[in-house]
């Protein structure tokens, strides 16, 4: 793998670790609901997937 997606992998990792650091988590938890889930699971599954959706296009992108 090229350096240049490595250091774009270890980016991703850390802002991950960021987003899931507590601090950030408490600010979305209340008593609110989105479609009927709570706001804190529809953060948390959102930036996971658009995590692992930015992941996919790097890793395609050395494969091509």
């Amino acid at each position: 793998m090229k350096k240049r997606h490595q250091q774009k992998l270890v980016v991703l990792s850390l802002l991950l670790l960021v987003l899931f650091n507590l601090p950030i988590i408490l600010l979305f938890d209340s008593s609110d609901s989105l479609f009927g889930l709570p706001i804190i699971y529809v953060y948390i599954f959102s930036v996971w997937l658009f995590l692992v959706l930015i992941s996919l296009i790097i890793v395609e992108r050395y494969y091509e």
